[in-house]
């Protein structure tokens, strides 16, 4: 790397804007979506997708509700040819989807994109030309006039094969393709003369896509180009303003944010972002942040899952698992204090009577989206006692103490630290009953009991192996756990009760009980103890066996 780049590259040049206005304004509303994922995105792959794979996907956008759906570039060959003409033959598109083809300005390459659409109840074509300085002067070695020309001899064989085959609604987007590394002034020069050619109107805009070609510039910089155009072009209700960013500098979305505060109407991409270089903008991401501030964005992706493994199985591209919304490990804790505060924000909204939802570090409900909340928090060496807290809630429905969950916790650590890996539900679990519940090698093992007596002198009498040698004990307390202790009093530790609690787990005849309680040793140790059962008072003495088992 230089040690002064300036010496290499230029700052882009900002846009005489003073007065822009995208800057106050909010997104209050969707755009129209338009899906190039069997274009753009099919372009950018190592290996393009066949029919079956297309297919696919076109079914997978349509079930989504995206409502215009690029298809393919009929004129790059025999297989995208076939693929656009077989949807419009076999009746595949729905009657409220436009589909559109891409096309250079070239009479032979538009007459082949209208011929595979040939039949369609209504379509749009896409044409398209490079406009830039750097475009101009080293691929094409053309001026100013010429590049025009190409775009109004293209958009003139537009009209004329759309007039052949009237039976059909088309609609037309032209690209002044490179448009953010464009001078304004000429982008504007170059659309205007493809409307006085076309002759849009407001019942039939055209669509003019402003590209972000390859992104040079921080995603302000489009904006004001984008706000600049919409105030200079002629016959603005007739004039849909499209978006199509790409990613290099990892500003596709924002980009595309700020291009709608400044005024424009649509915004291609590809779902989960597929597309040359870094990507083309992720539209799933844009909608979900619309989502996520209370604005519908009129697509449907609840089962995120099932749109990541198709787009997987269609692309051949995984998904990064931090990919916003859509990775698998995007509304996953590990850290100790993000998973208290995830474990009391949903407690908290379980608690409250409205339903806006507010819960620390999830910007929207992973339900929402077809996931479950079981993998919002998992657990591993950097985790705490509130991750591991909440896996144990999610998994048996055990509601631990908080200082029972500290205790817990310091045993899942060092289950962690000895494997170096991931803990699941299963892990932690068979550590719990290792730890807390009976098990062969307990010194005390109970096998029956009776109760009896009145308040406040209650007698308890069991049947409980010490040892391995079944004995009987009794004990008389004020209550049931006091008995207990009593009865331990002569083979068992000497225990004083701290804290108890107890709560059901699940509902109807098949509910089971669950006990804790802490107690503290004559040495002054703490230790807990746990007990279940579908009997909430043997819940409670199995729970006090638990403890002295542990002291």
């Amino acid at each position: 790397m230089l040690r002064d780049p300036s010496t290499k590259y230029r700052p882009f040049p900002t846009i005489d804007l003073p007065d822009r206005q995208w800057p106050s304004r909010v997104i209050t509303q969707a755009p129209r979506w338009l899906s190039t994922d069997l274009r753009d995105g099919n372009q950018a792959l190592i290996d393009p997708m066949d029919a079956e794979k297309k297919t696919r996907l076109f079914d997978l956008l349509v079930k989504v509700g995206l409502k215009e759906i690029e298809v393919g570039f009929p004129s790059a060959g025999a297989t995208e040819f076939d693929f656009i003409s077989g949807l419009v033959k076999t009746g595949r598109i729905p009657d409220d989807v436009f589909v559109q083809v891409l096309t250079q300005s070239r009479r032979d390459l538009i007459e082949t994109s209208f011929a595979s659409l040939d039949g369609a109840k209504q379509a749009i074509v896409h044409l398209y030309n490079a406009v830039s300085p750097a475009w101009r002067k080293i691929v094409f070695g053309m001026t100013r006039d010429e590049v025009k020309r190409i775009a109004i001899e293209g958009v003139k064989v537009l009209r004329d094969e759309a007039a052949k085959h009237p039976d059909t609604d088309w609609r037309f987007e032209y690209s002044p393709e490179t448009f953010s590394t464009a001078e304004l002034d000429f982008s504007l020069e170059v659309c205007a003369a493809v409307m006085d050619v076309l002759q849009p109107t407001a019942d039939k805009p055209i669509i003019f896509n402003l590209p972000a070609t390859v992104e040079c510039a921080t995603p302000n910089v489009y904006a004001d180009q984008i706000e600049w155009f919409g105030r200079n072009i002629p016959n603005r209700d007739a004039v849909v303003i499209s978006l199509h960013t790409h990613n290099d500098r990892g500003t596709g979305v924002a980009a595309a944010e700020l291009g709608l505060m400044a005024g424009a109407d649509r915004v291609e991409g590809c779902l989960l972002g597929n597309g040359e270089r870094t990507g083309n903008c992720d539209l799933v991401t844009v909608a979900l942040n619309m989502y996520t501030q209370g604005v519908s964005p009129g697509l449907d992706l609840s089962d995120i899952d099932g749109i990541v493994n198709t787009i997987n199985y269609c692309t051949n591209i995984p998904v990064h698992p931090r990919t916003p919304y859509a990775g698998d490990l995007v509304f996953t804790a590990f850290s100790g204090s993000h998973q208290d505060a995830i474990k009391k924000g949903f407690a908290a909204q379980s608690a409250r009577n409205d339903e806006l939802w507010e819960v620390p570090y999830l910007p929207i409900d992973p339900a929402d989206l077809g996931r479950s909340y079981e993998a919002v928090i998992r657990v591993n060496s950097q985790s705490g006692k509130g991750g591991v807290a909440w896996v144990i809630e999610q998994d048996k429905g055990l509601k631990l103490p908080k200082r029972l969950q500290a205790d817990f916790s310091r045993h899942v650590q060092a289950l962690a630290d000895e494997t170096s890996r991931e803990l699941g539900a299963a892990d932690i679990w068979g550590r719990f009953e290792a730890t807390y519940l009976p098990r062969d090698g307990d010194r005390f093992v109970l096998r029956d009991y009776e109760e009896s007596g009145s308040a406040g002198d209650r007698l308890f009498v069991g049947r409980v192996a010490v040892d391995g040698e079944e004995r009987s004990i009794s004990g008389r307390g004020n209550g049931l756990i006091s008995g207990v202790i009593a009865a331990l009093g002569e083979t068992g530790p000497d225990l004083d009760v701290v804290d108890y609690s107890e709560h059901a787990i699940g509902h109807g005849a098949d509910a089971q009980a669950a006990a804790y309680v802490e107690c503290r040793t004559a040495d002054g140790r703490t230790v807990f103890g746990v007990g279940m059962d579908t009997d909430i008072a043997t819940a409670s003495v199995r729970a006090v066996l638990s403890a002295a088992n542990r002291a």
